[in-house]
């Protein structure tokens, strides 16, 4: 899927393992005025987002949060115990018309993330 296919888009890195994480659970809620599933995908060999997240088109400016199941994909990599330390990450954004693409990445390790506004 080309990047610009969407007007949302994002990616994951194991960095414990330097490497792509794939087969990550990630789905995109609206969060306002009330919580609504956008949509769900899992990432590619690649670490990118498997289904487009959010067509231009479908764009409601607002609050909005993307949760990556990490807890899952660490466990099943054998990096942690069943009861790891990071489950769920939550990563909210506010998506506006007129702002061009939005690529969120998210960089992760078992025990610590972060993410950033991506091209």
């Amino acid at each position: 899927m080309a990047q610009h296919d969407s007007y949302l888009s994002t990616h994951m890195l194991n960095t414990a393992e330097g490497r792509p994480a794939e087969g990550v659970g990630i789905e995109l809620w609206r969060l306002e005025p009330e919580p609504v599933l956008l949509a769900s995908t899992v990432t590619t060999a690649d670490g990118r987002n498997e289904a487009i997240l959010m067509a231009e088109a479908d764009l409601v400016p607002g609050l909005h949060e993307l949760r990556f199941a990490v807890g899952a994909y660490f466990h099943r990599r054998g990096l942690t115990p069943a009861e790891g330390f990071l489950e769920v990450v939550p990563v909210r954004i506010r998506l506006a018309t007129g702002q061009g693409h939005y690529h969120v990445p998210l960089l992760c390790s078992p025990f610590s993330y972060t993410t950033y506004r991506g091209s």
